[in-house]
């Protein structure tokens, strides 16, 4: 059987602007592949309302599972929430665990829980929470989608609680060869290796090195045995 499916949904300007570098979906890419779930598309969208809505429609229709990062902050443009109540079309408001939640940590804190940092209360309805242990503001999961804070550290945080309640598959498995010639020299044998060992992924990543051409094999599957034969077949065909 094939392992689950997931996406990622990436929301926020500053992302599209270049200002901020993501580093979300490196981790949930990693962290999923260990838990045997392909990480199959992602997609990055501005704070805009409609645009997340769409987005968010079309992929928790085609994956098993989706997870956003980003926009369900405090300020005005943290839009996320709303967007995906819009998309499930159900209500939003203040929820009391949520709003507990942040009564406790800022009284712990000294800091006033005002309209602002209450707007991170704000769940869509038939919601559950996802546990934030590093700033308390929680994030929510609806359907197949687990909606998530964009600081990575909340994020990967949020992952680690979500993970565990999801059907994994078979770990994705790899090896890596360095090849010190360039693509144009090994296309031909690693179209034979690809062709020959058609169940697993073969891909090629080029670099250049102090005036050199060379490329890393990366082999991906499922079955060690098939990927270690299919890794001393690419040394053969390479010489």
């Amino acid at each position: 059987m094939p392992n689950p499916t997931a996406a990622m949904l990436v929301i926020g300007d500053e992302i599209l602007s270049g200002r901020t570098r993501d580093a979300n979906m490196h981790h949930l890419a990693g962290q999923l592949t260990e838990a045997g779930i392909t990480l199959a598309e992602v997609r990055v969208v501005s704070d805009d309302h409609d645009a997340i809505v769409r987005a968010l429609n079309d992929l928790r229709d085609t994956w098993d599972t989706v997870f956003t990062s980003g926009g369900i902050g405090p300020t005005h443009d943290d839009i996320t929430a709303d967007a995906v109540a819009d998309a499930f079309d159900v209500h939003i408001d203040v929820r009391d665990d949520a709003r507990a939640l942040l009564a406790a940590h800022y009284a712990r804190t000294g800091a006033e829980l005002n309209a602002a940092r209450l707007r991170m209360a704000r769940i869509p309805e038939g919601a559950t929470l996802i546990d934030n242990p590093v700033s308390i503001a929680p994030g929510f999961s609806i359907g197949n989608v687990h909606v998530m804070a964009g600081v990575p550290s909340v994020f990967q945080a949020m992952v680690a609680t979500v993970l565990p309640t999801l059907t994994g598959g078979e770990p994705m498995l790899s090896t890596s060869t360095r090849i010190d010639r360039g693509e144009g020299d090994i296309a031909g044998p690693l179209g034979i290796l690809a062709q020959d060992y058609a169940d697993l992924s073969v891909g090629s990543y080029p670099f250049q090195k102090d005036g050199k051409f060379g490329s890393n094999i990366v082999i991906r599957g499922q079955d060690r045995a098939r990927l270690e034969e299919a890794t001393a077949r690419l040394a053969t065909l390479l010489g």
